[in-house]
């Protein structure tokens, strides 16, 4: 199995975002973006770098980048759940797009951005894991600007088996959600036919981390198995109070079944101290 965790934010910027891995990178896009628009090659604007995290310039690991056609690309992974996601995603994809441009410079030269938001937890009211966003003339649905271009995909909601994937991405979103199990020298046969992921899967699995880029990442994990011990308690705390709530209600059905079998025989005090139901409630049933 890779002994790295790709959807560790860290692990992601090294895996995707270093020099010698562009390809992958490439591959990865590819695999998000429409067939016509398909790349060939990528400029990193922030490549992986670990000095720059001891600077302070890395503390959001997102990956900048610029295609042969001069498109703009900002991807961020992020595994800890967080409210206002969408005002997040827009600031930092407004944040690549006016970049590029310094005051006074003509607007014209402004390019195309996309944003790739990989989420390690559920935002989207959509039941689909990968949804993009444009914009476009309410009434004639008609595309004001091809320049915004933002792409949403939620692993949790990625449901397939192997034997189910069939696209580029289903790949990818397979390999980023279950790289814990793969081993290098047994990948599965239906990610195996795909030169990039099986190149990312060796990669992960001999990544070498320094000291400090391990405790960085050991950091990023527990922050992660912290997120979704979370999650699971709250699972189970909404479950149980389902039980607990159904149980109470099947009583509550049964003491009313019990007291309109004596309404005609008992007055409400009486049959309210033998069903444990209010006065209100049996008038009700009268």
């Amino acid at each position: 199995m890779c002994r790295l965790n790709p959807k560790v934010d860290f692990a992601f910027k090294k895996l995707f975002g270093s020099e010698e891995n562009k390809e992958i990178l490439i591959s990865f896009i590819n695999s998000i973006i429409s067939e016509e628009n398909q790349i060939k090659s990528l400029e990193l604007k922030n490549p992986y770098n670990i000095s720059n995290y001891r600077k302070g310039k890395m503390t959001i690991l997102d990956i900048k980048a610029v295609d042969e056609k001069g498109n703009w690309y900002d991807i961020e992974m992020q595994i800890a759940e967080q409210g206002f996601y969408d005002k997040r995603a827009l600031y930092y994809w407004s944040k690549v797009y006016s970049d590029q441009i310094e005051s006074g410079d003509n607007f014209e030269i402004l390019r195309k951005t996309i944003g790739i938001n990989i989420l390690d937890f559920n935002y989207l009211k959509e039941e689909d894991f990968h949804n993009v966003y444009k914009i476009y003339n309410e009434k004639t649905k008609e595309d004001f600007s091809d320049l915004f271009e933002m792409h949403f995909i939620e692993l949790n909601k990625f449901k397939k088996d192997y034997k189910d994937v069939k696209t580029a991405l289903d790949k990818w979103v397979s390999f980023l959600n279950r790289a814990y199990e793969i081993d290098k020298d047994k990948i599965p046969k239906e990610l195996e036919t795909d030169e990039n992921i099986k190149k990312a899967i060796e990669k992960l699995d001999i990544m070498y981390l320094d000291k400090e880029e391990r405790e960085i990442y050991e950091n990023d994990l527990k922050a992660l198995r912290i997120h979704h011990a979370e999650i699971k308690t709250a699972e189970e705390k909404g479950i149980q109070k389902g039980i607990q709530k159904g149980i109470q209600e099947g009583e509550k059905n049964k003491a009313s079944e019990i007291a309109k079998n004596l309404l005609d025989v008992l007055d409400n005090e009486t049959i309210a101290v033998k069903t444990g139901l209010t006065i209100e409630e049996i008038q009700k049933l009268r």
